[in-house]
């Protein structure tokens, strides 16, 4: 039985502007009943506001952000090669992205991927790919991987991006790094598994692929999107959810908030999935790992 008595499940977003639609929030009770979205204002959420009610989880919530929590680092024992500034852990690297980009505005990260130093590991629009976003003897041009995505496409079929890719719809890089500057704020608040370890009581901050939901909904990875109320509910009719209310489409920010919301509450006691294969605790602490990942 989970320790946990609520689960929310956070879509996020690395978009431009002060308010995002592309931030979606959802609840599932241990109690039961179907998953509940967190209505924001017409405009949108904000990073701001999202950080907020992170900063203030009531106890037994488990949080999970659909965002790569680190970057890349044991493949070079470093996140950034050659940089004497590179952090050694999470923290550090979270506090070093914030710090660059203190005067990027909604929790923006761009300062950070236009940084001189910073900016030859990412490939960026604009056919700007840094000399190192490549290692040297690269066999593929997909950029660098951490252990746990190595994991989801060994163990799940999945095909992850590299956080340290900018380019295309399907990028998570922006994302991710504005969400490290969430997780800097929030340093000593809330613990980032497995960042930090599990601890026996209180909230906890898990990163999340929402397709790995989709996946244990019978959905496959090219399939993972629902985007109508139908299709939502026989996915969580499949993760054991009562349905929700509602007809016709839905966007897939809020469908992937909702059903990955129900699969934190129908996965979160299984002890393998906080023992996973591989996590030593050095990639724990500089890369971190995402939950559903066995």
């Amino acid at each position: 039985m989970s320790r946990f008595s609520r689960f929310l499940a956070i879509d996020w977003s690395g978009a431009a502007g002060p308010f995002q639609r592309g931030i979606a929030l959802a609840v599932a009770d241990a109690a039961g009943g179907p998953p509940v979205l967190v209505r924001p204002a017409p405009r949108g959420w904000s990073r701001a506001e999202v950080l907020a009610l992170l900063a203030e989880l009531p106890p037994g919530t488990l949080a999970g952000l659909d965002l790569g929590i680190a970057l890349p680092f044991a493949d070079a024992g470093a996140y950034f090669p050659g940089w004497a500034d590179s952090p050694m852990d999470a923290p550090g690297l979270w506090a070093l992205i914030d710090r660059i980009c203190t005067g990027d505005p909604h929790f923006a990260a761009s300062a950070f991927t236009e940084h001189t130093e910073a900016a030859l590991h990412f490939r960026r629009p604009g056919g700007r790919e840094g000399s190192r976003f490549h290692l040297p003897g690269a066999t593929h041009r997909q950029g660098r991987f951490r252990m746990t995505e190595e994991a989801q496409a060994a163990r799940l079929g999945l095909r992850p991006y590299s956080n340290f890719n900018l380019v295309g719809a399907a990028q998570v890089g922006k994302s991710s790094l504005t969400g490290m500057r969430l997780l800097h704020y929030l340093r000593g608040r809330v613990p980032v598994w497995p960042v930090d370890p599990l601890p026996e009581a209180g909230a906890v901050i898990v990163e999340i692929y929402t397709t790995i939901a989709a996946l244990a909904a019978g959905r496959s990875a090219g399939r993972s999107k629902l985007r109508d109320h139908a299709a939502l509910n026989q996915a969580l009719a499949a993760l054991n959810s009562p349905p929700v209310h509602g007809s016709g489409p839905i966007d897939d920010h809020s469908s992937d908030a909702l059903i990955t919301a129900a699969w934190l509450r129908e996965h979160a006691a299984r002890e393998e999935l906080w023992h996973p294969q591989g996590l030593t605790p050095r990639i724990a602490r500089t890369e971190g790992w995402t939950f559903g990942v066995p």
